[in-house]
């Protein structure tokens, strides 16, 4: 893995306020460059949407802490999942997320690149990490222990929020 975030676009969805009808979102091109050149990231990365771990502690706790984070330097926190743009969306206003800003990695790439793709039934998803990122260099990385193909565990004790501030405080 280089020491810098990989190159990649990000296809989302956001509120178009010249968009109507049921659906005012928009499709916009993000790019890596956009994400992080000049500014001091957190992003964190789960395997899916919607699941419990996910839903009830790591991203939640990121949106939670936020302030703190913010506090540390930090200028935006990104929760990365190769979930579908839509997915993404409708998890966030699921759990009440305001703060983190979610990243849809659907086709992987961003995942792949950072080394972080992994097979699990039914298909390829990414790690469970974190990260710091100043300028697109990361400085610290937080990666899940036991990362393998068809891991039986889901583990979570690095890539945690606290974890991050903690370091973050050093």
């Amino acid at each position: 893995m280089s020491n810098n975030v990989p190159n990649v676009i990000f296809k989302n969805r956001v509120r178009g306020e010249s968009v109507g009808g049921r659906n005012p979102f928009r499709w916009v091109d993000i790019s890596t460059e956009e994400i992080f050149s000049g500014k001091s990231v957190v992003i964190f990365s789960l395997p899916a949407a919607f699941t419990e771990t996910r839903s009830t502690a790591h991203l939640p706790g990121y949106d939670a802490k936020y302030d703190e984070l913010k506090s540390l330097g930090i200028d935006e926190v990104y929760c990365l999942s190769m979930s579908a743009p839509f997915t993404m969306l409708q998890w966030a206003k699921n759990l009440g997320i305001n703060n983190v800003k979610m990243l849809p990695d659907a086709q992987g790439d961003f995942t792949r690149l950072m080394g972080m793709l992994v097979k699990k039934k039914p298909g390829e998803v990414s790690w469970r990490y974190s990260a710091y990122v100043v300028d697109g260099e990361i400085k610290k990385l937080f990666t899940e222990a036991g990362m393998m193909d068809d891991c039986p565990d889901d583990p979570f004790e690095c890539s945690d929020v606290d974890t991050m501030i903690s370091y973050l405080k050093k």
